[in-house]
């Protein structure tokens, strides 16, 4: 099945059926065109399997319920549609399994509209709650017009399996900044495909922070539909004992003369904490002025975890503004904690400061005070748990 429309095809590089990169992963609405993962295979090496409680393969597991709530300034369109509605699955093709099964699973999707030339007064928050635990599957569409403005906030938290598909469409001139929270509980699996398209001259910048769940892996994706579009991608997660946190990160620099700036910040602490960040860019073949980046820091601060970092570039063109990565791993730096224990600061009030450092830079660029406020407090909550 084919997607209906805005240009996207099964290969966004221009080259025919050529495919010229490994990253420019095939897609398609049939859950059918893709095998049962074995945990072999590249994109799915660093998944526990197991513990997807049946979203990878399909198994029925047992009806669970979330409930989606929206709260929207008056100058933004809020719907509650059927599946079959048209302006849905416009924007992208489901790129793995999960992401294909969620598409034809979902009942009800949520759309989100920012007017043409409207800026919204305040954020939205579109909170995602399950009451029932089971297999759920949800799609949201958030369209922000050409020339619009808007901040959309994505909560989610209770008891789930979960799968789910959102599109953020940043048409010309517009602006969209989002932030989506992941504060399930303790055992919740959450499987988030985020695909976004980004117009001339669109800014669109993504903030997510992964605190919550068993096991929570999510897979923002950014294209481009026309040049000056400015994509920033930003992510904190702090994996406490026996969870897995999985981030992986796709851009795909299309168009000429865009922009990307990719950053995640992690801290593991605990006994089988699990952290992993994939970020893949592509610089397509025949684009110019082409300006990326993308880094990942992690800290570890005790024993028997495990990170996995791994940044991937690959470049198709000679005419390239700026192109890097990076990635660090490690402890605290002992000549941080030295410095305040010497001016009479107790050693864990001094590591949780270097802690708060390390994060607060990330949070403060949030534009939504009261999330500043509760993601730090929440931080503070789970490394005091594992001090």
């Amino acid at each position: 099945m084919a997607s209906p429309n805005l240009g996207i095809t099964e290969h966004s590089h221009g080259a025919g059926e050529i495919p010229i990169s490994k990253l420019d992963t095939h897609g398609s609405f049939d859950l059918n065109d893709f095998p049962v993962p074995n945990g072999r295979e590249e994109e799915w090496r660093f998944t526990p399997l197991r513990r997807l409680r049946g979203l990878h393969d399909g198994r029925e597991i047992a009806d669970g319920v979330v409930k989606v709530d929206v709260q929207a300034p008056a100058e933004v369109g809020v719907e509650t549609v059927a599946r079959d509605d048209a302006r849905l699955g416009r924007s992208f093709l489901p790129t793995d399994r999960v992401s294909a099964l969620a598409y034809q699973a979902f009942t009800e999707a949520t759309i989100v509209t920012v007017p043409a030339g409207a800026t919204a007064a305040d954020p939205v928050f579109v909170r995602t709650t399950g009451v029932r635990q089971g297999d759920a599957y949800g799609h949201l569409l958030v369209h922000v017009r050409p020339n619009a403005a808007a901040t959309v906030v994505l909560e989610y938290a209770g008891a789930s399996v979960y799968a789910d598909n959102v599109e953020f469409v940043v048409e010309d001139g517009a602006r969209l900044d989002v932030v989506s929270l992941q504060d399930w509980d303790r055992d919740a699996v959450h499987v988030s495909h985020q695909y976004t398209r980004v117009g001339r001259d669109a800014r669109f910048r993504s903030f997510v922070v992964t605190l919550g769940g068993d096991l929570v892996r999510l897979s923002p994706k950014v294209g481009y539909t026309g040049p000056g579009g400015d994509a920033e991608l930003h992510g904190l997660y702090f994996t406490g004992a026996g969870q897995h946190h999985e981030h992986r990160s796709l851009i795909d620099h299309n168009v000429s003369n865009t922009r990307s700036r990719v950053e995640y910040k992690g801290a593991l602490s605990g006994e089988d904490a699990h952290a992993v960040w994939i970020g893949d860019v592509i610089i397509g073949e025949g684009t110019q002025g082409t300006d990326s980046y993308e880094h990942n820091r992690n800290l570890v601060l005790t024993d028997g975890t495990r990170v996995d970092s791994v940044p991937n570039l690959e470049i198709f063109t000679g005419e390239v503004e700026g192109a890097g990565h990076a990635s660090a791993s490690g402890r605290l730096d002992d000549i941080h904690l030295f410095y305040l224990q010497s001016r009479g600061i107790p050693a864990a009030e001094a590591r949780r400061l270097v802690i708060r450092g390390f994060f607060a830079d990330l949070i403060n660029r949030i534009e939504v005070p009261e999330l500043r406020e509760r993601i730090m407090a929440e931080v503070e909550e789970k490394l005091a748990l594992h001090e």
